[in-house]
Parts: structure tokens; sequence; C-alpha cells
């Protein structure tokens, strides 16, 4: 008789009690590799059982395979403290789940001598490579052939979001894959087969490199490589037609072109979601950029065959251009929020930098409604080189290796709690049934702000017109500690801050009303009360303010810093009257547009506009020592290094990176805070965007395009700046630094919720952990819980295991401590 073993599920949405809705009671799962030079035939769980689970998201299902137990047998483990049994247990997680997509290529193949497999893709394993439930002789057939039919609707809901009893035979039989034989599972030996250069391994490996921050390209003038790349060699057409297709979007009729910007012969690929691969569409189309009037721009893809492509050249489009592959990569959006991506390769490098030029035009006039003609030839080669692969010097071997040491040691320090985590050890606790599941806001409001405590480890969440404080506990949770009910003005009438900021070693917070712009609140933290309302100035309205230095909050500094829309200047809450200081204000004659600010440790100042341009200050009331100009999106969020070196600005859609030290010149060494960069040499902006690939997955999962929050470096007292934190829609977006500048090739990590990220950052002091406000959760998560962008990783493997212990209550509301996947704690109240 057989068991299962009672650990906590990797489940989607975190419940415990997921519902089964098939499920096959015995067989053996294997790992094979059939062209892998790691071994043919791997047996993962010598008993188990096939499921297939609903998930807490609607229309999503999993294929879940657990292990079974002879009875007794995992207790009589535990007893005898069989470290290397234990060890074994552990790395299997008794366990294993795959999201029921299309991708999988799930299919069940009858054998003679009545055996019945089920076999499914291992997606994150090379080329070729299976997964094989071969299910016990005892199994029905008809039981097994339910099991194809279940796996079918669920794929079929899940693709179209609604309910499989909509799906006619047809709309069914799309999830039927008629494929090679399944290779058998039992034999020791691999056969000999050569890995083909055109397999589909090979291509996706080509068409992941083109893209925007994962590869190091060549600079858009380098020259052609001297020999063809691997891209060119491949016969893409041949390989790609066995790849399983997803319709793209019809073309829009394109309105009449006033002026052809560009106009290119190329290949047009598009990215399929099941096979995670560019598809070659059509080996000659004719790309063309024109502008249709009223600073619109149009961009179409045709050939003799058909109209591929119409759609006006905006932002979202987040272009990329790899120069080593000769493509272009972009997405597509329709009127319903779906994201395509598509790529398009040229025959040269000239054909590609006409194209490139035509569609940067269009997209930097859009954004500016400047001609592209007015602006100078380096200008044009500054945003040219923004859109293109990002390029990064070559970094020391050590970094490389002192990268790939601190990966490793992220995945093994952790607590006693992240181990018994990892090691399937958490046993469910006492609450009742259906404690996991969010509770909805009774006050209507959802979180919105965050602002984390420097001096101390506190948290404060902003909900409407109320502040939850959260503790951080030793072992990188967090605890509630009080709410502060009310946020009112002098006259006691409840306003909503739009913007927050800690202030005098975290006692005070600033608060802005969205309605007041001229005057800024002194809230005392420790009565919970506004105690001061400062008039700033009769006619200059504050649009941000900052502290007066990175480790300001820290001090009793009293002073900080503030800009409108066309004037920088210094507030002091000790004046007279209004507050802010006369003698050092910069008043600018045209509207700038100032949109967000940040300083440095020695009270440098960075300035960013709507318009996406920066100024940097070494002190306020004087120009600015060096004016970096605009890609032409507007500038959400900034932040800078502590030392000054790395500025780093939010758009919409990207991130700038832009190194403020000067390379050469009589400044050799000084930052760009301090001395001009020569005409010539102003500072590259490093463009970090998501991949077009991504995008388009985000989009396809969410319905949602990428709109980032702020992004912030991890900060610290004597620390050194290591990531970068961000986050669009419900992902946690992590870029690590030494990932940028060694160029690799994943420069970025992700996480996935089942709700929108409301703002994000970094604990103070580290990067290892990272405090996320929901709309009605805060979450303290753990690096180890960030993963790679993969199918998986996006679609939502959320995991949640639950923490044993009682649970916590609070005249603030109800919450309780659940891990999830590390350390991960997450407040379940009204914050």
């Amino acid at each position: 008789m057989f068991v299962l073993r009672n650990v906590g599920k990797l489940i989607f949405g975190g419940s415990s009690n997921a519902e089964t809705v098939l499920e096959i009671p015995q067989g053996q799962l294997y790992l094979v590799r059939p062209i892998s030079p790691k071994g043919y035939s791997e047996l993962i769980f010598k008993d188990s059982v096939a499921q297939i689970r609903r998930t807490t998201q609607d229309f999503n299902y999993q294929l879940v395979i657990q292990r079974a137990y002879e009875e007794g047998e995992a207790e009589l483990l535990a007893e005898q403290n069989d470290e290397d049994e234990l060890d074994a247990l552990a790395f299997e997680k008794d366990e294993k789940t795959f999201l029921l997509d299309e991708a999988l290529h799930l299919r069940i193949e009858n054998r003679p001598g009545s055996e019945k497999v089920l076999c499914w893709r291992d997606l994150n394993g090379d080329a070729g490579d299976v997964y094989e439930f071969v299910c016990d002789a005892a199994v029905q057939t008809a039981l097994v052939d339910k099991f194809g039919l279940t796996a079918r609707q669920c794929q079929y809901e899940r693709k179209y979001r609604k309910p499989h009893t909509t799906a006619s035979k047809d709309n069914l039989a799309q999830f039927e894959f008629d494929e090679q034989p399944i290779p058998p599972a039992s034999p020791l030996h691999s056969p000999t087969i050569t890995r083909s250069i055109a397999s589909i391994d090979d291509i996706d490996d080509i068409y992941s490199a083109n893209s925007g921050a994962q590869r190091t390209g060549t600079p858009r003038k380098a020259s052609p490589p001297e020999t063809p790349s691997p891209i060119q060699k491949t016969p893409v057409k041949e390989a790609a037609e066995t790849m399983p297709k997803k319709p793209a979007p019809p073309a829009e009729e394109a309105p009449e072109a006033l002026e052809i910007l560009a106009a290119e012969t190329a290949e047009l690929h598009f990215f399929d979601f099941p096979s995670g691969s560019f598809v070659l569409q059509d080996a000659a189309v004719t790309a063309m950029v024109s502008e249709i009037g009223s600073w619109k721009y149009w961009l179409a893809i045709s050939s003799q065959k058909k109209d591929w492509i119409g759609m006006q050249v905006v932002t979202d489009v987040n272009p990329v251009f790899n120069f080593e592959f000769l493509s272009f990569i972009f997405n597509q959006f329709t009127e319903d929020g779906q994201a395509f991506s598509w790529l398009l390769r040229f025959k040269d490098q000239p054909t590609l930098e006409r194209f490139q030029e035509g569609l940067l035009r269009a997209l930097w006039e859009q954004l500016n409604e400047t001609k592209w003609t007015k602006i100078k030839d380096k200008d044009r080669d500054y945003v040219a080189e923004a859109f293109n692969d990002l390029t990064m010097e070559d970094a020391p071997d050590v970094i490389l290796e002192e990268e790939e040491e601190e990966e490793k040691e992220d995945e093994e320090e952790g607590t006693d709690d992240d181990r018994k985590l990892r090691d399937g050890d958490y046993h469910e606790d006492s609450e009742e049934e259906g404690d996991d599941e969010p509770k909805q806001p009774e006050d209507g409001n959802s979180n919105s702000q965050l602002a984390v405590g420097y001096k101390y480890d506190r948290s404060f969440v902003v909900r409407g017109s109320k502040i939850g404080v959260f503790k951080h506990t030793e072992d990188n949770n967090l605890q509630f500690s009080t709410s502060i009910a009310k946020i009112e003005n002098k006259k006691g009438k409840l306003f909503s801050p739009k913007k927050v900021m800690l202030h005098n070693e975290d006692k005070n917070m600033i608060l802005q009303h969205d309605t007041d712009p001229n005057t800024l609140y002194r809230m005392d933290l420790e009565y919970g009360k506004v105690v001061d309302e400062w008039k700033v100035h009769d006619d200059i309205p504050v649009v941000t303010f900052a502290p007066e230095n990175k480790f300001a909050q820290m001090t009793h500094e009293p002073t900080f810093l503030g800009v409108s829309h066309n004037a920088l200047y210094r507030v002091d809450p000790r004046l007279g009257g209004n507050k802010l200081v006369d003698s050092q204000l910069k008043q600018y004659a045209t509207k700038n547009d100032f949109s967000s600010l940040a300083t440095t440790e020695k009270g440098y100042v960075a300035v960013a506009s709507n318009k996406g341009d920066i100024r940097l200050f070494d002190r306020l009331g004087i120009n600015a020592k060096t004016h970096i100009p605009a890609l032409g999106e507007p500038i959400i969020g900034m932040d800078v290094s502590a030392d000054g070196r790395w500025v780093l600005a939010t758009c919409k859609t990207y991130l700038l990176l832009i190194d403020a030290e000067q390379k050469s010149g009589k400044n050799q060494g000084k930052l760009g805070f301090e001395k001009s960069f020569a005409a010539d040499s102003k500072p590259q902006p490093r463009r970090l965007a998501l991949t077009p690939e991504h995008v388009a997955q985000f989009s396809y999962e969410t319905g949602k395009g990428v709109s980032f929050t702020p992004a912030r470096f991890n900060t610290g007292e004597g620390s050194e700046e290591t990531s970068i934190i961000t986050a669009t829609g419900p992902y946690i977006v992590e870029w690590s630094l030494k990932k940028l500048l060694a160029g690799r090739k994943a420069p970025y990590m992700i996480k996935r919720y089942q709700e929108e990220v409301k703002a994000d950052d970094f604990k103070f002091g580290t990067d290892k952990n990272v405090i996320v406000a929901l709309p009605n959760e805060v979450n303290m998560v753990g690096k180890q819980a960030l993963k790679k962008p993969t199918r998986q990783s996006i679609a939502g493997d959320f995991g949640f295991k639950r923490m044993s212990g009682t649970p916590r209550k609070s005249a603030f509301g109800r919450h309780s401590m659940r891990e999830q996947l590390g350390k991960d704690d997450i407040v379940n109240s009204p914050y």
C-alpha cells in the first residue's frame, strides 16, 4: 500500500487544499534525455501518482507528479536519520509540478503489452528531453484516455481564458501532439545520436541572444563580423516549420503616408509562445516606416503574399537592435491588450542602419514633437546607441567568478526556516481553513506607497488616509507593529498623501496633499499625527522632494530639497513664513517639466524631467555641471549611488543606467556632478529593458503592458550598490549590476505575485531582502525567491508554503505569516 508524504505542496495561489481534478493512482516517473551526454534515462520517482490540479488562478491547472511511499517508509527514514536518503528526498521535493500549457506537448502512447505512457517536454532541459510517466499495469486504459482528454480541456481553458464546455472537438484537437514515438524510459545507455546544428534548441539560443539587455551586442558603428554569424548558418526555415504556431494578429490598414522614412527588405520571424522561439513567417518582406501626420508614424510590414503588420510607432514598441545578428526585435500590442513579439533580420549592416535611423527618427519625433533633422549628428548617435543591444566594457574574469560565487551563496544561505521550506519539511498550522486566501479590504482603499526606514528597522505603508507600521525582525520577516488611523491636516480634514518621505532619524514623515501643491506637512510618527504645515512658496509649487543627501534621514538634518516644473530649491522648515530658501533657488525661464530628483552621500543632486533629460549639480543655485539629453520618454523616478558613480532613471517601459564618471580628458576620474563632460564625450546611458519576448509573455499572462515602478539601488552606509529593484504589474524585477557589467546573458531575475505590486524597495543595508507592498498585503521577500525569467516563472509558479505557528492578531486587522520559497513574510491585513 502506498501513501503520499505529508509535506507542503508547491501549488499556485498558496492553498494547500488545491482541488485535484483527476488522478492516475500509480506509476513511475522518468526523465529521458535521448541525445544528451548527461545520460539517457533517470528514474525520478519509483512509485508516484499523476494528478491534474486546479489552481487559484482562473483557467490555470497543473500537472503534478507526487512521490508515493510504502506505508511507514517515510517515518522509518526519519527515525533512522539516513542522511543520504533524506538529502535525496530534499532534492526531489517529493513532487514535480508543471503548468498545463500547450508548450509541454503532453501526449499519450499505448505500447504493446498494455503499457501506457504519458510524455511531455522538459522545458528547462536540452532539446529532446522529456518526462515520462509510465502507468502501472493495473491502471485502466479508459482512465488514461480520460486523463489525456482532461489535460486538453485544461490547456484550452488556459489558452482561451474560457470554460472548456465552449470548446468543439476541433478546438481540442490542436492540443493533440502527434510527434515522433516516445523514447523508451528503461535503457541504461544512450543511443549514438549526433545533435543537429539546426536543432530547435540551437535556434532558441540564437534568437534569445537578440534581446534588449541580455546579451553584449556590437556597437552601431562597428564593422560587420568577418565570419557569418550562427544565425546565418542555421537553416531556420526548415526547423521553424516544425514548431507550433500561434496565429499572429491581422495587420491594420495603413493610413496615407506623407513621407517615407525607411523601406528595407528583411526576413520576418514571429515569437511563438508555446515553443518559446522565433518562427520564420516570411523570407522576404518590406519593412516601411512612414509619417502619417500630427507627429504620428506608422510601421508596415508586408510581402507579395500578405500584409503582416500595420501599427503605430510608439514607445511600447520596445525596440531593440542587435548588430551582431543583424536583427531588430519589437513588440506589437492589440486593442484588447495582447502583446506579440516580432523579429526582422536584415541582409547586412548598412540595411539595418538605414532602417534603424528611420525607426528611431519616427520614435523620437513622436515623443518630442520636434524634427529629427534639427538635432545634431552626435545627439542622433546618442539616441541610436541607447536602443542597441546593451554593450558593456569587458569585465575581468574575477568579476564573473565573484558573481557566480555569490549566486551559490544566495542559494545556500538563509535561515533554518528557508532550508526547511526548500526541503519540504513544513507542516500545516492550526489556522482555520481558508485563512490563506486574500481578504478584500473593508475600507475600499488599497496600499499605495512604501517608505523603508534607514535609522530603525521599520517600514511604513500608506493606505488611503492611514499608515501601517511594520517592524523588520531579526530573522528577516515583517511584524505588524501599529497603525496611524488618521492622516489629517491641522484643521482636522482627512487626506490621502500622494508622496511621503521619512525625516529626522525616521521620527518624522513629510507628506504632500495632491490638492495643495504649495504646502507640505510634518507628521510626528511617535504621536501619529500631523504637527506642522509648511507653506513652501506662494507661487512655486512642489512637484516632488528628496533628502538633503543620501543618508540625511539618519540624522537631525532639518532641510531637504524640492523641485517645481522649472525650479530646484532647498526647503528649510526653520524659516519664518515661506520655507523656500531664496538664495539657493535655481529657476529656469522655460518650463523644463522637472519630475524627479535624487541625491548622493555628499549632497550632489540629479534632477530629471518629463521630457526625458537629466541634469547633474554639485550644489544648488547654479547651472548644472552636466546635461544628459533626452531619449524622449518621461522619467518617473530617480536614484543615485551613494558615491555618485551611477545614476538610475526610470521610464515607463525601461530604465536608464548612466555611468557619471569621466573616463578621459582633463577631468578624468571626476564625476559629471563635479565637472562638465566634454561636448563629444557625454555619458552613454545603458537602456535596461525586458526583452521583447518577455514583454510579450508578461502581457500574455496579465493582459497588461510594461509599466515600471520607480527603480532603486540597494543602499546602506559603507556598502556598495549591487542590485536594482523595480516592478511592473504583478512582477518584481531585479537587475544585478555585476551581471550587467560582465555582459551576462541574463541580467535580471523576476518573481510573480497574484496581485499588482504597488511599491517596492530594498531593506536598508542589504540587497538580500526586498519589501513589497501589494494592494492588501505587505511582503518581505528574500533574494532566493527571485527566478530566471522562463515560461514557468512568468506564468506564475507561486509556490506558497505555510509556516507553522500561531497567527498574530492586532487592532489593525488579521494577518498571518507565510513563507514563499525563502524569506517571504507576507502580512495579510489591510496592509
